[in-house]
């Protein structure tokens, strides 16, 4: 297991009252956020299959997703599995499991946008680590 610590402020600095953008190709791009309350980003995994998903991640407060375009799905760990959560147009999951996310329709074809805190903590580990039943994985 490995662990990250995001520490305020997480985001840049952008230009209020217009367009933002997000520039393409990464996994995830921080995109804005309020220091000391949160932040948000756009997010687009390479994957295309939960089969691909070497790791999970987990944060140590809520995280929101909310698809934007394509189609993108969720694996999260659920006790000794994993279970998938396809994301829906205008529908947001709040997740606390461990997580990580594949588009099936080719790399970086969905996009989600993410909202979560501006400082946090977070739990990387193998797949199969998180779902041996030695985690407390749901939360």
């Amino acid at each position: 297991m490995r662990k990250v610590q995001v520490r305020r402020p997480s985001f840049p600095q952008v230009p209020f009252n217009q367009s933002l953008g997000s520039p393409p190709g990464a996994r995830f791009n921080v995109v804005c956020g309020d220091e000391g309350h949160w932040r948000s980003g756009m997010y687009t995994p390479p994957e295309t299959s939960a089969a691909q998903l070497e790791e999970l991640e987990r944060h140590d407060c809520p995280e929101l997703f909310l698809l934007v375009k394509g189609r993108l799905t969720l694996v999260v760990a659920d006790g000794a599995r994993t279970r998938e959560i396809e994301l829906h147009s205008g529908e947001p999951v709040l997740v606390t499991a461990p997580h990580s996310g594949y588009c099936p329709d080719g790399p970086g074809t969905g996009t989600a946008f993410v909202v979560e805190r501006d400082s946090f903590e977070t739990e990387y580990q193998r797949v199969q680590e998180w779902t041996s039943g030695n985690n407390d994985a749901p939360r």
